[in-house]
């Protein structure tokens, strides 16, 4: 695979192409077209493509400039990867080579948005890649024409990716926490206790009043085929966890890390309060 800037109208085209193709949008309007890639490239935007062996674009990420709280920031707009080139590493790679040409820009924070519900986004997010969370926005992006966001609100953790860290630092290095590729201890208390209800996960219980220096919320591995199959049990779960971030974040706590035991085929995350980190 090869990674490179992309500076053409040919290149912006087959990026607005692989937008369609990777989120399925059937709106005109949900699309980053070929003008406002233009410029932001001519800008401080970041644009690269991953290529394969035919020169074939597979992937690409988009960045574009930012200010947060007068800092100069890049805020990372998409990342997608075509279906049978996912789970090789390629969605990494492309935030690993982002990294690099944020830094020779000067800009020490990359951030963005995923889906708090996606279990394989937030594995890469944290257990790859190192961001932390402490901001979660209500349907961010309103309704959207792909059926990936398909029946619920577009709700949207808010990527922090410090890229000058010292955890960062270690994960492009290439140490990633063995704690997520085996087996791991399954905490003895959740924060939303689940089980599973004819092949589902769901919610019973939540607890909104803890004080533990350390926080887990579960979530389930199979967002996407609920909101298509179950969406009243998707809908619940966006509720539920929507809930329990706005509650702990306004306490003082951040998401630190993300738990995936692909041995018992369940994923939650971390919270601890921002000064315990």
């Amino acid at each position: 695979m090869e990674y490179q800037d992309l500076t053409s109208l040919e290149e912006f085209r087959s990026v607005v192409e692989l937008e369609k193709q990777v989120w399925e949008y059937t709106d005109a309007e949900d699309v980053v077209p070929v003008p406002i890639l233009a410029v932001n490239v001519k800008r401080g935007g970041i644009l690269i493509g991953a290529f394969d062996e035919s020169r074939e674009m597979v992937g690409f990420v988009y960045s574009l400039p930012g200010v947060r709280r007068g800092q100069l920031t890049q805020w990372s707009h998409m990342l997608g990867v075509i279906e049978h080139h996912r789970s090789a590493g390629i969605g990494k790679e492309l935030k690993f080579q982002q990294r690099a040409r944020a830094l020779q820009m000067g800009v020490d924070l990359i951030e963005w948005t995923f889906d708090p519900l996606q279990a394989m986004n937030a594995h890469l997010n944290f257990c790859k890649l190192g961001v932390i969370v402490s901001e979660y926005k209500e349907n961010i992006y309103g309704e959207s024409s792909s059926p990936l966001h398909s029946g619920t609100p577009t709700d949207r953790l808010i990527a922090e990716w410090w890229v000058r860290t010292d955890r960062v630092e270690q994960l492009v290095a290439g140490s990633e926490r063995p704690a997520n590729s085996k087996a791991a201890v399954v905490p003895n208390e959740f924060l939303n206790e689940t089980e599973v209800v004819d092949g589902w996960l769901a919610c019973k219980d939540v607890n909104l009043q803890s004080g533990s220096t350390e926080l887990h919320l579960e979530i389930p591995r199979d967002f996407s085929n609920m909101q298509v199959q179950v969406p009243e049990l998707a809908k619940h779960w966006r509720m539920t966890v929507r809930e329990l971030f706005k509650t702990y974040f306004s306490q003082g706590y951040l998401a630190v890390d993300f738990v995936l035991d692909r041995v018992a085929g369940r994923g939650w995350y971390v919270l601890r309060r921002s000064e315990e980190r």
